[in-house]
């Protein structure tokens, strides 16, 4: 079954359909010439089913062919099954710089009644990067940054790890206790991605924004393609931490974007545009098309076993002619009629 899944496409795909439909239309053809040896009994007098059922054949042929293809195309593009076997020389790059100081774990995050850590939030933004990753050609590296920056993954093919590291872990136990260093975890990124392809890197900075300075970043390496900047945190009501209040600096945040010539996203409460997920560099453009083969392939087996299992059913109920049932009703009542007539006479 693993090879049959390895050659399938859908040219192929729409070929079996085809052969398939050819087979239907030829055991139709067949059927067709044994139903009319016997016609005018199951038709009535004319020997010619109801007017719509003389297109029985061809809706079973052109059903089961559907069927045939959206089962093929679920079954050889399911898009669980991209991120299997990863290749080993990747050509996409996803480097993350989280912010891990401990305002990060303060609690006013989320767009529910029940907030989550800005950490924890953060990590469900990113998730929609990652469900929509095509593993074979797309490495995950991150950088953490609190009083200074700190490698933690590099070209990772596990969305798991990541996923883990950003469910609210208190890295910052792991860092002197000092002022956050944004600039510094910047730095170690561009450092880090710096001898990657030309274009093929999406950088993906999350923080609160609670700095005592703003950073001042360098000209971005040309392997960076895109660059979104995520705010998290409440930007309006400050919690106080450590002896100050802590709050989402929006405007700190967006002026960084716009020198990275990036995009920024207010994510406390609102996730990615999906127009922005979709056209970054990393988003291989096939993971698109398997999930539009996969929706034509749902769409297309449930028409086509529609087509074949209602058919019945309707040809049994509508199928005779109108002038026929109506025949037979007369008869039928023209023998209770009989009946009552001959049992009023053995009464009398």
């Amino acid at each position: 079954m693993v090879n049959l899944l390895n050659v399938l496409n859908v040219p192929l795909i729409t070929l079996l359909a085809l052969v398939v439909l050819a087979l239907a239309a030829l055991a139709e053809w067949q059927h067709a010439r044994r139903v009319s040896r016997v016609a005018r009994l199951a038709f009535g007098p004319s020997g010619r089913p109801a007017w719509w059922a003389r297109s029985a054949p061809v809706v079973r042929a052109i059903g089961m062919a559907l069927a045939v293809w959206g089962a093929l195309v679920l079954m050889a593009h399911d898009p669980v099954e991209v991120q299997s076997e990863p290749d080993p020389r990747a050509s996409r790059q996803l480097l993350i710089v989280l912010d891990v100081s401990p305002s990060m774990n303060l609690k006013d995050a989320g767009p529910g009644p029940e907030k989550m850590t800005r950490g924890q939030w953060g990590g469900r933004l990113v998730q929609g990067i990652l469900d929509r990753l095509d593993m074979k050609d797309t490495r995950i590296s991150m950088v953490v940054f609190y009083t200074k920056a700190l490698p933690l993954l590099q070209d990772t093919t596990d969305k798991n790890v990541v996923s883990s590291v950003m469910g609210g872990l208190p890295l910052y136990v792991a860092f002197t206790a000092g002022e956050t260093d944004m600039q510094d975890g910047i730095d170690e990124a561009f450092r880090m991605a710096k001898g990657w392809a030309r274009k093929s890197t999406t950088l993906v900075i999350i923080s609160d924004g609670d700095l005592k300075v703003a950073p001042s970043p360098s000209a971005p390496p040309l392997s960076i393609a895109d660059t979104i900047v995520i705010g998290v945190g409440d930007p309006t009501r400050p919690t106080l931490i450590s002896g100050h209040s802590s709050r989402q600096d929006p405007w700190l945040l967006k002026t960084l974007a716009a020198r990275l010539g990036g995009y920024f996203h207010e994510g406390n409460t609102r996730h990615l545009p999906t127009e922005i997920v979709e056209r970054l560099s990393m988003i291989s453009p096939r993971v698109s098309d398997v999930v539009g083969l996969r929706e034509a392939g749902l769409m297309a087996m449930g028409t086509g076993a529609a087509m074949v299992g209602l058919i019945g059913p309707a040809l049994a109920i509508f199928g005779v002619p109108a002038a026929f049932r109506r025949g037979r009703r007369s008869a039928a009542e023209r023998g209770r009629v009989a009946a009552l007539a001959i049992g009023e006479r053995r009464a009398a």
